[in-house]
């Protein structure tokens, strides 16, 4: 198994575990800043060097060696389940991806004529009903990821607390957990925590927001695409990640988590 979706630095200061549609970009670029004094000109999830990955077969003993050793900070970063699935709504199937093709090449035509869903017509730039869509797209994830059908689930909406535990059912620990809602905060705690070859400035980082643009914006508040069934699905799926990370399932409105995360209850049940 490995470390799937792990990276750290080339001067092993850091490791992290990647976890798609919290601010991973962002988080990449400063990781390789702080080697390297410069970012990585182009999306990061496309580098192949500068920065050790998990899917780059020479960084796996290296990963490896750091994560089992437990001497190097390691973290992660999480979202709350409500933004963090309409972000993905938004970004994979209603937007047209980098390489000007529908994500997965298939998944939305599948997607529009067995669930009815509407995207937006070819360039996903029509209007078209957002809470009625969005609301189909819920049932295919929860589908996708209870039953596996019509397909395998997706990196982007499964659960957070799936890709967390991967890491440390396979010998890693956790120094940190960073909400994406508390950016600053909870990246100074990284920062604070390791020596760089290189000083970040947080407040001069940019947000590399790779999806932004790709879909159609939002026009409606987080809890209008919320009703009741809805949320129950949402409980179905991510009921885990509510309660492990502390995120407000009552009140799709309210994206701020209500307390901190607690390493060791992480740790106890997601090491299984």
């Amino acid at each position: 198994m490995g470390f799937p979706g792990t990276w750290m630095t080339e001067s092993e200061s850091v490791i992290y575990r990647v976890v798609p549609k919290c601010a991973c970009s962002t988080i990449g670029q400063i990781m390789f800043y702080s080697d390297h004094g410069r970012f990585f000109d182009g999306d990061i999830h496309d580098s192949t060097s500068g920065l050790h990955k998990w899917a780059q077969e020479t960084s796996q003993p290296l990963i490896e060696r750091s994560v089992k050793g437990q001497k190097t900070f390691a973290f992660t970063c999480v979202r709350n389940p409500y933004t963090r699935i309409l972000s993905s709504f938004f970004d994979k199937i209603c937007g047209i991806q980098r390489n000007g093709k529908r994500y997965r090449g298939n998944l939305v035509p599948l997607l529009v004529q067995k669930y009815g869903i509407e995207v937006g017509g070819e360039d996903g730039k029509q209007a078209f009903d957002q809470i009625q869509s969005f609301r189909r797209f819920l049932l295919f994830a929860r589908d996708s990821i209870r039953w596996r059908k019509p397909m395998e689930p997706d990196i982007h909406w499964s659960a957070m607390s799936g890709h967390v535990s991967t890491f440390i059912a396979n010998g890693g620990r956790y120094d940190r957990v960073v909400f994406t809602e508390k950016f600053n905060e909870g990246m100074k705690g990284v920062l604070d925590g390791i020596k760089t070859p290189h000083k970040v400035d947080l407040k001069k980082i940019p947000r590399f927001n790779e999806s932004e643009g790709h879909g159609p914006k939002r026009e409606h508040p987080v809890e209008d695409y919320f009703d009741d069934l809805s949320m129950h699905l949402m409980w179905e799926i991510y009921k885990r990640d509510f309660q492990l990370f502390r995120y407000d399932f009552d009140n799709p409105a309210n994206k701020m988590p209500l307390g901190e995360v607690d390493l060791d209850e992480v740790h106890a049940k997601l090491g299984d």
